[in-house]
C-alpha cells in the first residue's frame, strides 16, 4: 500500500477493490446549542436553514471554523453573525463546551463530520437576530427539541448543564467568553 500525505500513514483502501476510499473527514464545523429558562424549564433554539445541505431542516447553530480560529472562537463568533449575540451582550448568561463530539455522515458531500459542541445560557426575553443562513426561528421544550439523534445526545448533555450549573460537570465544562482568543 503506498502513502498518504493527508493522513501521513498507509493509505486507506475499501476491502472491495483496493481502490483509495476517497470519503473526506471534516472537523471545521461546530454545533452551538442556545438555550434558556422559561419558568425555570429550558427550551432550545432552533434554526430553520435557508440552503443546502439541509436546508428547511431545523437546527442548532451551526457554523465553519476559519483558517488559523479555534473552535471556542468559531463558536462566539457564528453566535454574533447568525443570530446577533456577541460575547460581551449582557444576555448570554453562561457558556460551555459539551464533552461529546458530534458525528454524522453527509453522503451528498461523502463526508463524515466530526464537530465540537457548545451550548450558551441567555436570558429569557433574548430573541436572535437572523442573517440569510436562516428563514426562521423557534424556542423548543427540550425533549422534542431536535429529530437528529447526534442532536438529541447533545439537548442531554445541556439538559445537564441547565439542571445542574454549579456542579463539577458544568463548572469544568464553562468557558470564560472574555478568555477565548478571537
Amino acid at each position: 500500500m503506498g502513502r498518504n500525505p493527508r493522513q501521513g500513514g498507509r493509505l486507506r483502501t475499501t476491502h472491495r477493490d483496493h481502490r483509495p476510499a476517497m470519503t473526506d473527514i471534516r472537523t471545521d464545523i461546530v454545533d452551538v446549542y442556545i438555550f434558556r429558562r422559561n419558568d425555570g424549564t429550558p427550551e432550545l433554539l432552533q434554526l430553520l436553514r435557508a440552503g443546502d445541505p439541509m436546508g428547511g431542516t431545523w437546527h442548532p447553530l451551526m457554523g465553519h471554523t476559519e483558517p488559523g480560529e479555534t473552535a471556542a472562537a468559531c463558536a462566539l463568533r457564528e453566535l454574533h453573525e447568525e443570530v446577533g449575540l456577541s460575547a460581551s451582550d449582557p444576555a448570554l448568561l453562561g457558556f460551555w463546551q459539551l464533552e461529546q463530539v458530534h458525528p454524522y455522515f453527509i453522503a451528498s458531500l461523502d463526508c463524515v463530520v466530526m464537530s465540537p459542541r457548545f451550548c450558551v445560557e441567555v436570558e429569557r426575553d433574548w430573541q436572535p437576530k437572523l442573517n440569510s443562513e436562516h428563514t426562521d426561528h423557534r424556542w423548543a421544550a427540550a425533549l422534542s427539541a431536535f429529530m437528529w439523534p447526534g442532536q438529541r445526545a447533545a439537548v442531554a448533555e445541556v439538559l445537564r448543564i441547565a439542571a445542574e450549573p454549579d456542579s463539577t460537570y458544568a463548572r469544568s465544562l464553562r468557558i470564560d467568553p472574555g478568555s477565548v482568543q478571537q
